[in-house]
């Protein structure tokens, strides 16, 4: 019985360090494992969005237009 409660925490982690980089971060993933289980926990990573989703155009696309431009005299 004990071995089956450290493989229910050690798979809790494993869900939380997956979802490190999204919406819930570490301990959002990690608590929601514990509470719901670890398969619930898991599809909540897959279906949460990342942390920041990246810009349209973004700053490279910016600084690259900015740096093709000849400085005005």
């Amino acid at each position: 019985m004990i071995k089956l409660g450290i493989l229910y925490f050690v798979l809790a982690l494993l869900i939380a360090w997956l979802g490190r980089n999204r919406k819930l971060g570490f301990w959002g993933y990690f608590f929601a494992s514990l509470l719901l289980s670890p398969p619930i926990g898991a599809l909540l990573v897959l279906v949460s969005g990342p942390l920041n989703p990246p810009a349209a155009a973004g700053r490279d696309a910016r600084y690259r237009d900015s740096a093709q431009r000849e400085p005005s005299r």
